[in-house]
């Protein structure tokens, strides 16, 4: 293959800012396009598709100030097979360093019928339109959509049209994730060895993920001779998504054994795109997705635990800092065993002995079995035998609200066995609530978590708050249940702060040998 210099080498193209965007709901600003070109750009991505050029007036902008930002991709506009579009992608890339004209059009019997053409009437439509393409710019890339399902012989047939056409580049997609595996790779295998001139082209991959097996294809494609990837960061894209880029990329690092191919990704800016995909995109990364999810490098039961502590090799194939992250997380829920709860008190200052462990490891199961996560501050009040302190306690309170101003809130506290009152006004009955609460008792505890449940049903159904504080690094929670919300709020709020004032307690001067410093709450 004459496009590509080294055999080993796999072109990774990413469509986020096309495929991905077409993802109902992810739509994305002018600024925030920039902003991941820009990133996709310095991770090393070879080719980008910035767009659909004639789509709209804002892609078409989009695609010509990332083609004029662009210092080290190729920047690529999609076009269907007609001039207009493939002139107007022109428009858009030409300005780039590197450019190239992605156009297409639907092969498969399901896709010739909507414009009613012909085979011999398309193979002409192709001929015109990838020729036209080839005269405006030196890299045009052409797709036969829904190649997976077109007939062998006509696929063979529009290909050779294209390449003779002045193709450089024959992307394969499987547009509605239909094939699998072994058919991936036998379909790129077979192509290369049929068809006149195949040879002399980059050969691409795009698979969808309808049936979950998008990474497979195109990693099977690769193995079949495709020597380029279309993927998309988190796999965002239409109906199930797409080949995700960070999935690939990390497959390709980790199995070099098998598969003895490299990109020039820098794989450590993985976990920093991702992020800003999922934030720009509104589409949030589920918990256990491959490579970037919450908990792909999280590990709960306690052999699990146990076996991380003694080698991380046991259960991680790859390495957490290899995508940007700081490293593993131990979180502690009902799954864990003793050697994460000792390493987990270690971290905190408490060293143990195994018949203080086995004790605090009982009542640990015992909280493990009625919450979901055991944070820092649940550590530190198991590690007291005695009942918290409350230092902060709610004697009374009277809240005023509805639609003639702010609400306003009256909340009288006793700390530390001092009677204090303070009114403050919010946007709400708990903002004013828990403003007063801080007029009696100042600190720099941000609120990170506010959530309501109803636990029965009805108008007088009780309410269980839940809040998490969060100072210097420092996280309590706190919950309280109510059939009055705005109390149940409150009391929650002070469970939270109380049990900030027990770890600050534990955590003084001296308490932990490993330096961990936190500020004074008041």
């Amino acid at each position: 293959m004459t496009n590509v210099t080294d055999q080993d080498r796999v072109l990774i193209f990413d469509t986020t800012l096309r495929d991905g965007e077409q993802s109902p709901g992810a739509t994305m600003t002018h600024d925030e396009k920039l902003e991941i070109a820009e990133l996709l750009d310095e991770m090393g991505v070879d080719i980008i598709e910035a767009g659909f050029p004639i789509a709209s007036e804002g892609d078409f902008k989009a695609v010509s100030e990332i083609a004029e930002r662009s210092k080290n991709s190729r920047i690529c506009g999609l076009a269907r097979a007609n001039f207009a579009d493939i002139d107007r992608c022109w428009e858009a890339v030409k300005h780039a360093g590197k450019n190239r004209i992605h156009t297409f059009i639907g092969t498969s019997p399901l896709h010739r019928a909507i414009p009613n053409l012909t085979q011999d009437e398309m193979a002409e439509k192709i001929h015109e339109t990838v020729s036209h393409a080839r005269n405006l710019c030196e890299n045009v890339q052409w797709s036969p959509m829904d190649a997976t399902r077109t007939e062998w012989d006509y696929l063979c047939r529009v290909i050779e049209i294209a390449i003779k056409a002045g193709a450089t580049t024959i992307n394969i997609p499987d547009t509605v994730g239909y094939t699998a595996p072994m058919e991936s790779a036998d379909l790129i295998k077979r192509l290369i060895e049929t068809v006149p001139g195949a040879d002399e082209v980059v050969f691409a991959t795009h698979c969808h993920n309808d049936l979950g097996m998008a990474t497979a294809n195109s990693l099977a494609a690769v193995a079949g001779g495709a020597r380029q990837i279309e993927c998309t960061i988190n796999g965002l894209g239409e109906r199930a998504g797409n080949t995700a880029l960070e999935e690939v990329v990390m497959a390709l690092r980790t199995r070099n054994d098998i598969m003895p191919w490299n990109t020039g990704i820098d794989t450590t800016k993985i976990m920093h795109i991702s992020r800003r995909v999922a934030t720009v995109s509104g589409f949030n990364v589920q918990f256990n997705k491959a490579i970037v999810g919450k908990n792909a490098f999280a590990h709960e039961s306690g052999i699990h635990q146990d076996g991380m502590l003694k080698n991380r090799e046991n259960f991680e194939i790859m390495r957490p800092e290899d995508i940007g992250l700081s490293g593993t997380s131990l979180p502690l829920g009902k799954h864990s065993g003793r050697a994460a709860l000792r390493d987990k008190l270690e971290t905190l200052g408490y060293e143990v002995g195994d018949n203080q462990l086995k004790d605090i490891f009982v009542r640990f199961k015992d909280l493990a079995d009625r919450k979901k996560e055991v944070f820092d501050d649940d550590l530190i009040a198991l590690m007291t035998l005695d009942d918290e302190d409350d230092h902060l306690q709610l004697v009374s309170m009277k809240v005023t609200c509805g639609t003639g101003g702010q609400a306003e809130s009256t909340v009288e506290l006793e700390v530390d066995g001092k009677d204090t009152i303070a009114t403050e006004h919010g946007d709400g009955p708990v903002d004013a609530t828990f403003k007063a609460i801080r007029a009696i008792f100042p600190n720099k505890a941000h609120l990170q978590l506010y959530q309501v449940h109803a636990v029965t049903a009805g108008t007088d159904a009780q309410a269980t708050v839940s809040v998490r504080l969060e100072e210097d690094g420092m996280i309590a929670t706190g919950q309280s249940a109510n059939t009055d919300t705005v109390v149940a709020s409150a009391k929650a709020y002070l469970h939270a702060l109380n049990r900030l004032i027990v770890r600050r307690e534990k955590t003084g001067p001296g308490a932990d040998a490993r330096e961990i410093s936190y500020k004074d709450l008041t």
